[in-house]
């Protein structure tokens, strides 16, 4: 654990994944307690943050306010826990319909996410490995209940301090920066990362181009005035127009990487192969294959491609 700012604290917690850890952020001030983010909900990060909270004199039920960055259940997993335990859960208003439902609702996506990997190309049997490892996903993801919607450019005071909640879609649809104005410190989430590029990928339920949203979410942060970012992995970007123009290169370059490989018709899930070619366990692969698929979308709405199917084969146009 480390104090940022007066009041403000970064609370890496490990989780069973390649990043390693996720960067919570608390904020402590004027009687309240506010966090950025809850988590994944598997022992080792309950037992790691309690430890946290612990230091600093606090539990879990002292948590006034949680601020969810989006969906993904390693910022989202504990959620419905601390809600439980009284928190107000704030969340932006474009994850209700989609990511939030997809964990609150399990059967509401279902067989649609199961559909677009078959219409795209994927063998039964690393479906049937994706599917063993999203059902013991969720059983690490406890959903608020009741989280309040959160709008683009809304201010939030808590713990003393004034957050603006900045709508930066891409990584996942609602996902959300917080904007310490005054200090000029974005908590950015996943929306910038440090060392890799944040994971854009098109699933059932997600917006229909999420590369062309995540894209436009660089270039808003790029041009506000922001001192540092602490993201929800790794450590800090203290150029943050610097690092949004890196990632831009390595999806412009991505993009021509597939067009480059498309002289012939292809499906999603073998141009993803060629895309991603290393070793890649069940969810390594989803990702991969949910990542060259929002390229393909990018490109075809960009009029490059044509799309047959399905089966779906893409082409050039």
């Amino acid at each position: 654990m480390k104090e940022l700012l007066p009041g403000l604290y970064l609370l890496p917690v490990p989780i069973p994944y390649p990043l390693k850890t996720v960067n919570l952020y608390l904020l402590k001030g004027k009687g309240e307690v506010a966090l950025v983010d809850s988590a994944l909900a598997t022992r080792t990060a309950r037992g790691t943050l309690e430890l946290y909270l612990a230091e600093l004199g606090l539990c879990f039920a002292d948590v006034n306010v949680l601020l969810l960055t989006h969906h993904h259940p390693d910022h989202y997993g504990l959620g419905g826990v601390f809600e439980g335990l009284g928190a107000r859960v704030y969340l932006h208003e474009e994850e209700f319909a989609r990511g939030h439902r997809f964990w609150l609702e399990p059967e509401a996506f279902e067989e649609a996410s199961w559909r677009l990997f078959l219409d795209h190309g994927t063998p039964e049997e690393a479906l049937l490995g994706i599917r063993e490892t999203m059902a013991k996903t969720r059983e690490r993801v406890h959903p608020p209940r009741r989280p309040v919607p959160l709008k683009d450019g809304e201010v939030l005071e808590v713990a003393g301090r004034r957050l603006r909640a900045l709508w930066t879609p891409g990584h996942a649809d609602g996902h959300v920066a917080f904007y310490l104005e005054e200090e000029e410190v974005l908590l950015a989430g996943d929306a910038l990362l440090e060392r890799v590029s944040p994971n854009v990928g098109l699933w059932a339920y997600t917006r229909e181009n999420p590369l062309k949203d995540f894209l436009a979410s660089l270039k808003r942060l790029a041009e506000l005035p922001i001192r540092v970012a602490h993201a929800g992995h790794f450590g800090p970007i203290g150029d943050v127009r610097q690092r949004a123009e890196e990632l831009k290169a390595h999806h412009e370059a991505r993009l021509k990487a597939l067009l480059a490989l498309l002289d012939h018709p292809q499906d999603a899930w073998s141009l993803s192969l060629k895309l991603f070619p290393q070793e890649l366990d069940p969810a390594g692969r989803r990702f991969a294959f949910a990542e060259t698929l929002a390229h393909l979308e990018y490109l075809r709405q960009e009029g490059l491609l044509l799309r047959e199917g399905p089966p779906f084969r893409y082409l050039r146009a």
